[in-house]
């Protein structure tokens, strides 16, 4: 094969370029693929395009012009295109006619899928996600920290401010996430964000398909994913259908007034901004006022993040493809969805299905946040009574994260046992479709320090780690946890939680809660009991002692979580009916001591015991 021929079969796979004609400045999705499931929706940006005509030549079999939808801006127009499995993949000529006679064309590509794409692989309960802010994780291109073309520069001790991660900062450092016992990556968005302040956080995006040039490139994103994959780490992309920020291109000229809820929120004066109310519970209660509902689904989730409406066709199909585009390019193996619940719950829904649809084994995890389960389990994809289903596979599960964190906090006091709170948040999973499948975490990017919120204490903080590493659902740590890190005053708050990473100066004490994790996760991945196996707990009683056992064929884990104030010596013959099933000698898998369930085992105050039987 010649090199110009080569050339061409590698554009047509990755689909990497379009060319824009003279009366076109925009043209999203900026190309596409045959065989998509998909349909094809082209939003064209130019001046006074509304109303034109759009064709193709006839002569191409499996390539046609379907619905063309003006708005009530003249500079929009919204193109069906159908696309044939058939039609061979390639650079294809549109003929655009407007409506006072001018004439152009534009090439668009439509490129060779990857092979077996459709079907691929993602992210569940043997993984470990680790969650990372790229501004924050690694600057590795200190280059990029300050762009022309971006609003915010460069202020790595200003605490809200850009401190200069990067993508190839996240590239450098692999290794590390690797050797931590992760599998997956999910960075917090790395679309352009190009607000005048605080667009560190990246979700006030300014391009949906464009990474932002202070984290590098489109190129180097997918770089990174390849590598990611080199070293058995899979990816999820950070996603905000609800919201899109001031700055974004088309706030200056909107494709529709319905685009966006409140666009009088453009214009606001004193304070007129419609903010939203955040009572999510609105969307599944039965007795909630009309207006409370749509405050929170069409309130704006900040001044500077516009709410988008996905009750508009136009805009559900343009976050769809948005979605499944960076999925298809960069060959993806997950998705977290942003603020899931303040979009309208129909259009979510239809969002959500569309993706599914077309990668029907893709896990999407959606930010659910609500203290109680009943209000999670809503928003996994189950029908409920009222018969709505949202069609997500996965949600957030912060009931178990308050409990847990209240329960290691508790002096011992109270009259219950402080860990009967995290029981009782799992005695409601028969509230979800699928339990294992919750993402189970100690803390995020919008939540205290772990270390802040059990004081520092390394030994809870442990405790913590033996329940996640071992409970039902898919871990996720965050960057700077594993090392115990908190603010550098020790105060809350955004901008103090999402401290840099401080590489190379960790102190011992770190590095050994840091191997903790590491050795924890690292044997996480051998255990089939505890990422496939089922899950049996008994009722904590007043020594404040948690017990479960996960389950399968051919080995049981347990684990022994002793947050009393006195050691424990394990009573085998009250958990006779899991321990008769396995076998008699096991190892505690932190220590490596052989433990046998005929011979007293103690477990100290304070500690957690994770036993291993095979």
């Amino acid at each position: 094969m010649s090199r110009s021929k080569l050339l061409i079969v590698v554009l047509a796979m990755f689909c990497a370029t379009v060319v824009r004609a003279a009366g076109i400045d925009r043209i999203e999705p900026p190309c596409w693929w045959v065989g998509m499931n998909t349909d094809l929706q082209l939003m064209l940006h130019g001046d006074n395009i509304a109303g034109s005509n759009v064709s193709v030549d006839a002569s191409v079999k499996g390539l046609s012009i379907g619905k063309i939808t003006s708005t009530d801006n003249p500079n929009y127009l919204f193109v069906e295109v159908k696309v044939s499995s058939r039609l061979a993949p390639g650079t294809y000529a549109f003929n655009v006619v407007t409506t006072d006679g001018r004439q152009f064309d534009f090439d668009y590509e439509l490129a060779k899928r990857r092979e077996g794409s459709a079907k691929r692989t993602s992210f569940g309960p043997a993984d470990v996600v680790y969650l990372l802010m790229p501004d924050r994780f690694a600057n590795g291109d200190k280059k990029n920290d300050t762009v022309k073309e971006a609003a915010e520069k460069a202020a790595p001790k200003n605490l809200g401010g850009r401190h200069g991660g990067d993508i190839q900062g996240i590239i450098n450092h692999l290794d590390d996430i690797a050797s931590l016992g992760a599998t997956a990556i999910w960075p917090t968005p790395l679309l352009f964000d190009n607000e005048k302040a605080y667009s560190y956080h990246g979700y006030a995006c300014a391009d949906y398909y464009r990474i932002d040039p202070r984290y590098g490139s489109n190129e180097l994103y997918r770089t990174f994913v390849d590598k990611a994959h080199g070293k058995g780490l899979k990816v999820l992309m950070d996603m905000v259908p609800n919201h899109c920020g001031t700055a974004h291109w088309w706030m200056q000229d909107l494709p529709s007034q319905t685009w966006i809820n409140y666009p009088e929120n453009l214009k606001r004066t004193g304070d007129r901004f419609i903010r939203t109310n955040a009572a999510m519970s609105t969307q599944s209660d039965p007795h909630a006022a009309q207006v409370d509902l749509e405050s929170c689904v069409q309130g704006w989730f900040d001044t500077t993040m516009p709410d988008m409406n996905l009750t508009d066709p136009l805009v559900r199909q343009y976050l769809v493809q948005m979605a499944v585009w960076w999925i298809e390019w960069a060959d993806l193996d997950g998705l977290r969805v942003d603020t899931f619940p303040y979009s309208d719950k129909k259009g979510i829904a239809a969002w959500t299905k569309a993706i599914r649809d077309e990668y029907k084994n893709l896990n999407i995890v959606g930010e659910v946040w609500f203290g109680d389960v009943a209000s999670c389990a809503y928003w996994e994809g189950v029908r409920q009574k009222d018969g709505y289903n949202s069609h997500l596979p996965s949600v957030m599960d912060f009931p178990l994260m308050f409990s847990t964190l209240s329960a290691l906090n508790d002096d011992g006091t109270s009259w219950e046992p402080s860990m009967l709170r995290i029981y009782n948040s799992l005695s409601l999973d028969r509230l979800y479709d699928d339990p294992s499948d919750i993402l189970i975490f100690l803390g995020n990017h919008d939540t205290p320090r772990l270390a802040h919120e059990l004081g520092r204490d390394a030994a809870k903080m442990k405790l913590a780690y033996a329940l996640l590493a071992t409970m039902r659902g898919t871990p996720q740590l965050y960057y700077g946890d594993e090392y115990g890190l908190t603010s550098a005053d020790g105060t809350v708050g955004h901008s103090q939680e999402r401290v840099d990473m401080p590489w190379g100066k960790f102190t011992r004490n770190q590095s050994d809660l840091r191997d903790y994790v590491a050795s924890l996760f690292t044997w996480r991945k051998t255990s089939k009991a505890v990422t496939q196996g089922d899950f049996v707990h008994f009722r904590p009683d007043g020594r404040n002692v948690y017990v479960y056992f996960r389950t399968v064929k051919g080995e049981s884990v347990m684990t022994i979580l002793n947050a009393g104030k006195e050691d424990y010596t394990v009573d085998w013959e009250h958990f006779f009916e899991i321990t008769a099933k396995f076998a008699q000698r096991g190892k505690n898998v932190i220590t490596g001591e052989r433990v046998r369930v005929d011979e007293p085992y103690v477990v100290p105050a304070g500690t957690a015991a994770i036993l291993q039987f095979r």
